[in-house]
């Protein structure tokens, strides 16, 4: 379909739907959704020619003296909103005002990583896994989070007090156009995930970012607020995005091999796991990038620790799901990003990572199907066994020395994310916190 043929049915469905606004939607460093709202009546002229908007004030953005920048809808993510009122959504990429795509755009540093995958004879595609919390404060301005249910992993109601605002978001998904492939709820009191079948990342990111806004007014509805923090409950399990990665060629999937004997996996598989296992230090700033992101990737709650893959192994940092006899499923699982990354970013990141160990012939360590958690500083070494970094600190430093996400994500978008990730960090490690008062007050 041309675009001019694209932009005709997006005002068609506009006009039959009666759709009074259009929310631009685009996002700042940090995968914050910004909205531009627009009139039905001014629609045609916008996904035309663009419109123009303030980038002074985004995060990551341009500086005050030369903010002008412009929005051009992509079409093929309009979307009515399920809430009503007569609004629609469209997904906008970013250019500058030399009409040049600004390279600080999240959107189109991952549409280059995908130029290159499609270089190299592959499509990328991605399912992550995304979880959240709901809690009783439906402003999320408490200081304590109060889980709304005492449910666990898979529990029905009346446990799973949240399965009807479950039901209302995918409800919504579906009726935007964004199919879900299942929900349930997870391990945590008020822990929640919601899944969509594996698509190219780029579509696959504007789900994520449409997801979350969905998850978050729907729970808002009935009196709750959605939270996507990574780990904002002490001693419970935190919200992770696995996500499940896979290149296809000629629309066959690449990571499929029937005569590798033990996994199944094709050389093009094992070369991408040995670049993300080569990476993950370097790229864990973009996929965690929070400090709380670093209080989720601690031993003893499912969150992975130590940089190795396996196949059963849920201590692992990388998974290779069983698919059971059937090609098409075979993928990794990724499970150290978190909810609270810019899936445009971590994707890119992700990517980057896997397609360098295609090109370089890298090759696995041994997988380690024993609980990892258990081993020793010695048994650790015998599998030459590395950790993923302890603190957003390390992450940044880590990343900070990367040629690859350098190259990856670009000048502009790389400097900037150093620059914030350490302003984070120092605002965050000057603070003293209510552990802090209750440990040290009394006795010192």
């Amino acid at each position: 379909m041309s675009q001019n043929e694209a932009i005709a049915n997006v005002l068609k469905e506009v006009k039959e739907k009666e759709v009074k606004f259009i929310s631009l939607q685009f996002t700042d460093l940090f995968g914050r959704t910004k909205n531009l709202e627009i009139t039905s009546q001014e629609l045609e002229g916008v996904m035309n020619s663009g419109i123009w908007f303030d980038g002074s004030s985004i995060q990551g953005f341009m500086r005050i003296f030369e903010s002008d920048m412009f929005l051009m809808p992509d079409p093929s993510t309009f979307a009515v909103l399920p809430w009503g009122n007569g609004l629609a959504k469209l997904t906008c990429d970013v250019y500058g005002n030399d009409g040049k795509p600004f390279e600080g755009d999240p959107r189109y540093i991952l549409k280059k990583m995908e130029a290159k995958a499609k270089e190299a004879g592959f499509t990328y595609k991605v399912g992550p896994e995304i979880e959240f919390f709901l809690f009783r404060d439906s402003n999320g301005a408490t200081l304590q989070p109060d889980p709304h249910d005492s449910a666990g992993y898979f529990d029905l109601g009346p446990l799973d007090a949240g399965a009807e605002v479950r039901y209302e978001t995918i409800e919504a998904l579906n009726r935007m156009g964004l199919t879900v492939e299942r929900g349930h709820h997870e391990v945590a009191m008020g822990q929640h995930e919601i899944n969509f079948k594996f698509d190219n990342a780029l579509t696959m990111a504007d789900k994520v970012l449409a997801y979350k806004n969905v998850v978050k007014v729907i729970a808002k509805k009935h009196g709750l607020y959605a939270s996507f923090m990574p780990k904002p409950i002490f001693g419970v399990n935190g919200s992770g995005m696995h996500t499940n990665q896979s290149l296809w060629k000629d629309g066959e999937n690449a990571f499929f091999d029937a005569n590798d004997e033990k996994y199944k996996l094709s050389k093009n598989a094992k070369g991408y796991i040995a670049g993300q296992i080569e990476h993950a230090r370097e790229f864990s700033a973009v996929a965690a990038p929070t400090v709380n992101s670093y209080k989720r990737l601690v031993p003893g709650y499912e969150a992975p620790v130590y940089i190795c893959w396996a196949r059963i192994n849920r201590s692992a940092m990388i998974r290779v799901p069983e698919v059971r006899g059937v090609p098409k499923a075979t993928r990794i699982e990724l499970r150290f990003p978190d909810p609270s990354c810019n899936p445009y970013l971590s994707f890119a990141a992700m990517l980057a990572a896997g397609l360098d160990g295609i090109k370089r012939g890298l090759v696995p360590p041994d997988s380690v199907e024993e609980n990892i958690y258990h081993f020793d500083d010695e048994k650790l070494k015998k599998f030459y066994i590395k950790t993923l970094p302890k603190s957003l600190e390390e992450a940044t430093e880590e990343f900070a020395n990367s040629a690859l996400m350098k190259e990856t994500l670009g000048k502009h978008v790389f400097d900037k994310i150093v620059e914030a990730q350490r302003k984070q960090w120092d605002e965050y490690r000057i603070r003293v916190t209510p552990w802090e008062i209750k440990t040290y007050l009394p006795v010192l």
